[in-house]
């Protein structure tokens, strides 16, 4: 077993492997470029080298800078973590020269499941379902059109050396082929440096599961059931869950046989993901083979209680895989939210600042990967801190928060509370959107394909619209907390000795354009407050001050994020963002004769959706545009992000040009 490993990698995976090969007593080693030097990643290891200048170009993909850190250190192993270095068949040759272990497939089994049309023919001569399309390469975007008015729209574009949903569109007609091959081309360019095109038909109403597998280097195999990854946006996971709730046995083994068949046939060694894209018959078809530990690994730790990475390390260093088939148990329901550091509000734009309060749901207790949960579990796998800062030179992600139950309904009611009591502050993020999905119909009830995201949310997120018997809960909840925070001000204020004869029981609350009026009678223990003629409950230890309320009423948990506005509280729960405001009867008369102020008006401005570069303006003063023209392209945290007028208009000014750094609501253009 080694004594020192390097991880070639950032952010939380880095994390993820430091706490399993501190476990196994393997001193590690982490790199970092001047954008890391204060990273969590960092800070956990036990050695770490500065290894360039932020962009990962730079540095953390640099084969060169990581093998000098090998040598600096001793390092005899490297885990590539996944995205960067992780599946570059180049860089485990280098290690293999160098005499230092791979911890990941072969050199060989790299090139063929990492090049996109190569691994469908080796798929098919494995025996493996493949999506009809055109395997050879793509010149130019006029090919591409003839190519895919051949296959039929709609079709995919994608990058042969894609991955993480870089380098990946949908085209509908030709006109979508010709700006999707470019803008995909681009994406491929830059962040893998290799910009071949490929292109397949798109499979209508589809899902996205994929079957880990686990293999070593003497012939043996396993895989550990699928993954349900349908919850996407921009071809990018967001939720994932396991095992699907669309599977029945019957299909969930003869994927994972096709997917262990694939694995042997490229002498595949360490941890891999198949993935699938699965119709309504449960007809399914390969679309790629991942060489390399997936983001969404821990759903399948949490219901197998098998760590992948622990199993990746014993594989490199030549071990027997201690599990046969018959060991892989399915055991009750995991999820996973991808927390971001994108506005959904703002159709997910990229977001980067300081985290002025980052404080994650605390994980349950003793839990370990490896061991298979009893009981609900919470895990929390993060790369960032309080007060550390969200880069626009690396992925958004800022966190993947896990949870388990016994069933579905329980992992998912588990996510409900994990989502509400996680607290960021200081960037834009989803977990609005996150909480959005966990309580939508059609995801709870399992009825989701990889369209869900564009089909339920067409014009992007504005937000959550709560039942009135969940605003109710909340509006007894604040009554109760505004009675609290009443008797502190009159402790303090000193107005009377029984301090209770002058907070009153009659109160009028109003969110979300509704109006609860709200009595009630209160005990050590909590208070009932009686509403349209119903009583409910309240209790709970909230205190004035307190950002996080975890409460009970009318018998269930409600978690709610508190803020202070005047006259109330922002109340943020169950992806709803609300004003409550608490007032006498008296007071709330006289309230609803206050005008209300009108927003600014913003229709004649294109203004900058996230922090970003900008790649090219398209447009020059005096122009006509029409609606949805593109006017701009903008580049943030390696994406290209078209901005399209919304009406037909003329552009009276530009106020950017190409390679200008903008930062939010910063005004490109001004329209007549």
């Amino acid at each position: 077993m080694f004594d020192k490993i390097l991880i070639a990698n950032r952010g939380e995976i880095a994390c993820r492997v430091i706490k399993t090969a501190r476990r196994m007593g393997i001193e590690t080693v982490a790199v970092y470029s001047d954008a890391d030097r204060n990273a969590l990643h960092v800070k956990m290891a036990d050695e770490a080298v500065h290894i360039g200048p932020p962009p990962a170009a730079q540095s953390y993909i640099v084969i060169d800078k990581i093998m000098d850190a090998i040598e600096q250190t001793g390092a005899q192993a490297v885990h590539p973590g996944y995205g960067f270095l992780s599946e570059n068949a180049k860089f485990a040759e280098a290690l293999a020269a160098a005499g230092v272990a791979f911890i990941g497939p072969p050199k060989g089994a790299i090139e063929a499941m990492g090049d996109k049309i190569t691994s469908k023919k080796i798929a098919a001569e494995a025996g493996v379902n493949t999506v009809p399309g055109h395997m050879g390469l793509i010149e130019d975007a006029e090919e591409a059109v003839r190519i895919s008015r051949f296959i039929g729209y709609p079709v995919m574009l994608k990058a042969s050396a894609g991955g993480g949903g870089k380098g990946m569109r949908i085209a509908w007609n030709d006109e979508d082929a010709r700006e999707g091959f470019q803008a995909s081309k681009n994406e491929a360019a830059a962040s893998f440096g290799d910009d071949r095109m490929f292109i397949e038909k798109f499979v209508t109403q589809p899902r996205h599961i994929e079957i880990q597998v686990l293999c070593d280097q003497h012939g043996n195999g396993v895989y550990l059931g699928e993954r349900e990854c349908s919850i996407q946006r921009r071809n990018q996971k967001v939720v994932e869950e396991a095992p699907s709730p669309f599977l029945d046995e019957a299909t969930r083994r003869a994927m994972g046989e096709q997917a262990l068949a694939l694995a042997h046939a490229v002498g595949y060694a360490s941890a891999g993901t198949v993935e699938f894209i699965v119709d309504g018959d449960r007809d399914f078809y390969f679309l790629e083979m991942n060489t390399r530990l997936q983001v969404e690994h821990p759903v399948t730790e949490l219901i197998t209680g098998v760590d992948l990475v622990e199993h990746m390390i014993r594989v490199a260093s030549g071990e027997k895989l201690s599990l046969t088939q018959d060991d892989i148990k399915l055991n009750g329901w995991a999820m996973e939210s991808r927390l971001y550091a994108e506005d959904p509000y703002r159709g997910f734009l990229p977001s980067i600042g300081r985290l002025t309060r980052y404080r994650p749901p605390a994980e349950t207790e003793g839990y370990l990967p490896g061991v298979t949960p009893d009981a609900p579990v919470v895990r929390n796998d993060t790369g960032v801190y309080e007060g550390g800062e969200i880069s626009m030179f690396y992925d958004p992600m800022i966190a993947k928060l896990c949870t388990w139950g016994p069933d579905r309904q329980a992992a998912i009611e588990g996510m409900r509370v994990a989502l509400d009591s996680f607290e960021v502050e200081g960037i834009g993020h989803n977990l609005p959107f996150l909480s959005a999905v966990m309580d939508h119909p059609k995801f709870v009830a399992g009825d989701m394909t990889t369209a869900f995201i564009a089909e339920e949310y067409p014009d992007g997120f504005e937000g959550v619209e709560l039942p009135e018997a969940e605003l109710t809960r909340i509006a007894a909840a604040c009554a109760a907390m505004h009675r609290v925070a009443e008797i502190r001000r009159t402790r303090v204020s000193g107005r009377m000795d029984n301090h209770e004869r002058v907070v009153g029981s009659d109160w009028v609350v109003t969110l979300d354009g509704h109006r609860f009026d709200a009595s009630m009678t209160a005990d050590k223990a909590g208070a009932d407050v009686t509403i349209g003629g119903k009583t409910l409950r309240v209790e709970g230890d909230w205190t004035p001050g307190d950002r996080l309320a975890a409460m009970t009423v009318d018998g269930a948990p409600l978690v709610l994020k508190v803020g202070k506005v005047s006259g109330g509280f922002r109340i943020r729960s169950r992806g709803a963002d609300l004003i409550v405001h608490v007032r006498s009867p008296r007071h709330a008369e006289l309230a609803e004769l206050m005008p209300v102020k009108e927003a600014p008006d913003t229709s004649k401005l294109l203004l900058c959706p996230m922090p970003g570069l900008v790649v090219r303006i398209n447009v020059a003063e005096g122009d006509e545009v029409q609606e949805g023209q593109a006017l701009a392209v903008v580049e943030a945290m390696k994406m290209e992000n078209v901005l399209r007028a919304e009406r037909k208009g003329t552009v009276s000014k530009v106020n950017a040009a190409a390679g200008d750094s903008l930062a939010v609501d910063d005004v490109i253009l001004e329209f007549e």
